[in-house]
């Protein structure tokens, strides 16, 4: 009975998954921008950055608390370090820097790369 209402009986069943889901998913899942670019994904990322910032503080400065016996004054210094870290990766992620260090990484202007290329020829 399905073989009368399949108009394709010899095609696998992932290219007409494919064919069905259209060309737009199959590019998203590609370059993984469904969940990174998306409102909820880019929301879950945040909360778990800052989460886990002040979370990996707490349990360094309580560690160092309990190793030097000097409760509780690097559970609290390593609490606002961690709060920092994770409101400085929040910021990053915000602004699109990901994990890329620096400010300008990949911006430079082509009169930078020019002037550095006659250096190298005047030197050589």
């Amino acid at each position: 009975m399905n073989e009368e209402i399949d108009p394709r009986p010899d095609e696998d069943f992932d290219t007409r998954l494919r064919r069905a889901r259209g060309p737009d998913v199959e590019a998203s899942r590609n370059t993984g921008a469904a969940l990174a670019e998306g409102g909820k994904g880019k929301a879950m990322r945040i909360g778990a950055e800052l989460v886990v910032a002040v979370a990996v503080g707490g349990v360094i400065g309580f560690w160092i608390d309990t190793w030097l016996e000097t409760k509780p004054w690097f559970l609290i210094g390593f609490l606002f370090l961690g709060n920092a870290a994770g409101l400085w990766n929040i910021f990053r992620l915000t602004n699109n820097q990901g994990y890329r260090v620096g400010f300008e990484h990949g911006n430079r202007s082509e009169t930078a790369d020019k002037k550095n290329d006659k250096k190298l020829e005047t030197k050589g």
